[in-house]
Order: structure tokens, then sequence, then C-alpha cells
């Protein structure tokens, strides 16, 4: 008995599949599950991000990438200034 995948087509016997779209297939199956725990995406909004999008939120989290230099209380008084919401 085949597996039957969420779009409800059927799936592809086994052997048909390659080893890089298996991989493919976990990989992506790793990262939706990951995004859903952690930033609360339905599965929808994990197939319409780009890798990029992923990427940034990804680095965003993790603390890995460019490192940026927080504010200096100039800014942040300049930023108080323009958005004067409380």
């Amino acid at each position: 008995m085949s597996a039957v995948p969420a779009s409800g087509a059927p799936a592809e016997p086994e052997s048909r599949i390659s080893t890089g779209e298996r991989r493919f297939a976990e990989a992506a199956r790793r990262l939706s599950g990951m995004t859903g725990l952690v930033f609360g995406w339905p599965p929808d909004a994990f197939w319409r991000a780009t890798p990029a999008e992923l990427e940034a939120l990804l680095e965003a989290a993790t603390g890995d990438g460019d490192e940026i230099d927080p504010p200096d209380r100039q800014a942040v008084a300049r930023l108080m200034e323009a958005f004067p919401d409380g």
C-alpha cells in the first residue's frame, strides 16, 4: 500500500524517486516542521516562502550571518521622535 501525500496525489513508487529527490523531500519535511514549530508557520507559508526569506529568518533566529550593531542613543531618540506611539 502506497502512502498518499497531503496534496492527495498518489505517491511515486520508491523505485522511481532518485536519491537527490529523496534527500530534498526529507530536508523540506524537516524545515517545514521546524518553521511550523518555531515560527508558527502553517505549511502553505513555508511553501510560499523563497529560499532567501527562509534563510533570513533562520539567520535572525540563530544569530548567524553578519552581525549588526545595535542603534546608538541618538538613533533611538530619532526613531522615538519619528514614531511617537508610546
